[in-house]
């Protein structure tokens, strides 16, 4: 009896000494990554509510005036994966600005990151955003109308949730992120949706995908749900990954296809010409795939 009694006591004082670890992890990894951001940005917007949002902002070499995509982070932060993603989505022909939505906080080690995840006002980072989108909507190169918002994993219900905030965005690209809607809230979106989800996440169930879609339909929104069979949470990573194909290239075109339909359907204010891309060849038409899951059919 006493064996036990001890072994018990052992065991808690383990259990305590990695809770206690793992609570120091936190500040640690914040206090010798405290300049991450810093290096990967280009940016600082004015901020009414909050200090000055850090952004990297990456614009195509062609002339504009351009539509522009919001891309909005995982639950790490702002990395170099996001920096790469942006700048390649730029040389596609669309003004991209990728904001830091921690306020600061980057890192690579997953309790610091649930951490910053679940400490991030939703409501503060809505209003950091609004900043990022009247800085957009200012720009002379920028098509003011034609303004999307994207996400993936934390980003990806980000990006939901501030379109549901704000009803001027054009569009929403959602790599696995999912926000509990009901119908009548999605109506007040003002463009379409595209979700792109594994078929194997074990984070978002398939059921959940199914009455998202359900759920847009209902409220009347174009959207195209997406599961890519046999993949996992977060499969999309790096630009370099993605241009090794398989199913990471095959989201990164639907997602160019998506915009292409979407960001340049309008002409150019104060022009005659249409905002088209000179290859169209890759181009996704919402009314073939809408309804369907076009991956595994």
């Amino acid at each position: 009896m006493a064996f036990l009694r001890k072994a018990v006591l052992w065991l808690l004082v383990v259990v305590l000494g990695l809770v206690l670890v793992l609570a120091l992890s936190i500040p640690f990894d914040a206090l010798i990554g405290r300049d991450r951001v810093a290096a990967l940005t280009n940016l600082s917007i004015p901020n009414p509510n909050g200090p000055p949002v850090r952004a990297f902002v990456a614009r195509p070499e062609t002339p504009g005036p351009h539509p522009a995509v919001i891309m909005i982070h995982e639950f790490w932060g702002l990395r170099a994966d996001i920096v790469g993603k942006a700048t390649a989505l730029a040389d596609e022909g669309y003004l991209v600005i990728a904001p830091d939505t921690f306020r600061g906080g980057s890192t690579g080690w997953i309790p610091r990151a649930i951490y910053q995840t679940i400490s991030t006002d939703p409501a503060q980072v809505n209003t950091d955003l609004d900043a990022v989108f009247a800085w957009l909507a200012t720009q002379p190169d920028v098509v003011a109308d034609r303004i999307a918002v994207m996400g993936f994993c934390y980003g990806g219900r980000t990006a939901l949730l501030y379109s549901l905030h704000n009803t001027e965005i054009a569009a929403t690209a959602i790599f696995y992120g999912m926000a509990d809607t009901t119908p009548e809230q999605l109506t007040v979106l003002n463009g379409p949706v595209l979700g792109i989800f594994g078929g194997a996440d074990t984070s978002i169930p398939q059921e959940e995908v199914a009455q998202l879609e359900a759920n847009l339909d209902a409220a009347g929104i174009p959207n195209v749900m997406t599961l890519y069979p046999g993949q996992p949470h977060a499969f999309v990573t790096d630009i370099e990954s993605i241009r090794a194909g398989g199913p990471q290239l095959e989201a990164w075109n639907q997602l160019l296809g998506f915009l292409r339909d979407t960001l340049y359907s309008a002409a150019a204010p104060n022009s005659d010409a249409p905002l088209l891309l000179a290859d169209q060849s890759a181009t996704t038409l919402l009314g073939t795939l809408h309804h369907r899951f076009v991956c595994g059919l």
